[in-house]
């Protein structure tokens, strides 16, 4: 049997779905002519008419049919491989942006599917998606909303996630009710934007206790003296979730919701280099359960992973 060209396949494929030859070549981008011709070779080739056809209509053949399911499957196996190929090339570097988390791993999830390069600018989530719109980074770990994704024309992926606690004055560590604690919003809107674009849709929606603060309290030291100061738990932000805490606070678990903020790996849209493509997959894939599809989970509108 003669060579049978993944071109001629995909041929067959379109005339099959059209049953027209002039739909076909114009789905093909190719001339009608040349189309014909094509089919006739590869039904030479194979030794088996394909179609039935006359001046009005297009028809599978017995053959044919019996065919078009092992060629869709053949077609689509060809499409793994190359993109499997691209996944392990690895060629172009990928420069990854991130707030202040990123995976433990993320270096071996991407082992032989990309060069990855971490950006040393760590910089605000809204700033990130941005210089990923722009050009500046291929990737970008950060939180983002469903109008950034349309404004920016990004694609997120869901790549982590925190459960938020409060940090309280005392020796209780039990639960607290969302409701009865603190949310802090920092006046620099700047490096603040999306913390008090989450914070302020949270106390909207369960009655925590807005405050605004102007001394970078959000975290570190300043944002302990606001929990001595206030009187009530304090929501931690996802920058602080890590801190080692002084040894007169203690954390405790938010309740009725819990508060969950979301980490998206971010690409644009169009994007269609084989080495980014390969680092998000390999890097949004299989990621496990991280709570969000709880009863009591709480996410703000427009988050992009909220169920």
């Amino acid at each position: 049997m003669a060579v049978v060209e993944l071109r001629q396949l995909r041929y067959f494929v379109a005339v099959a779905e059209e049953l027209n030859f002039g739909r076909a070549a114009a789905r093909l981008l190719i001339a009608g002519p040349s189309l014909s011709q094509q089919i006739k070779a590869l039904e030479r080739d194979l030794g088996v008419r394909l179609f039935d056809r006359d001046r009005r209509s297009v028809s599978l053949t017995p053959a044919g049919a019996a065919l078009l399911p092992n060629v869709r499957d053949l077609l689509g196996r060809a499409d793994e491989l190359q993109k499997r190929a691209g996944r392990l090339s690895g060629s172009e570097p990928v420069r990854l942006g991130y707030v202040n988390w990123l995976p433990a791993d993320v270096a071996a999830r991407t082992s032989g599917v990309a060069q990855l390069i971490l950006d040393a600018w760590v910089a605000p989530s809204h700033t990130q998606a941005a210089r990923v719109a722009d050009g500046s980074l291929d990737l970008a770990v950060c939180w983002v909303r469903e109008e950034d994704l349309e404004r920016h024309g990004l694609h997120a992926g869901l790549l982590g996630a925190d459960r938020l606690h409060a940090v309280s004055t005392g020796d209780d560590t039990g639960e607290v009710r969302a409701e009865d604690t603190v949310v802090l919003l920092d006046d620099d809107t700047i490096s603040w934007s999306s913390w008090n674009a989450f914070a302020a849709e949270l106390a909207r929606a369960t009655g925590a206790r807005a405050l605004r603060v102007s001394d970078g309290g959000i975290t570190g030291a300043a944002f302990f003296d606001h929990v001595r100061r206030s009187g009530r738990p304090v929501l931690n932000s996802p920058k602080g979730q890590t801190a080692p805490l002084p040894a007169d606070l203690v954390m405790r678990p938010v309740v009725v919701p819990e508060v969950y903020w979301t980490w998206s790996l971010v690409r644009r849209r169009d994007e269609v280099r084989a080495g980014v493509l390969a680092a998000a997959d390999a890097l949004c894939g299989g990621v496990a359960d991280l709570g969000l599809d709880g009863p009591d989970a709480w996410l703000p509108d427009g988050d992009p992973h909220r169920r």
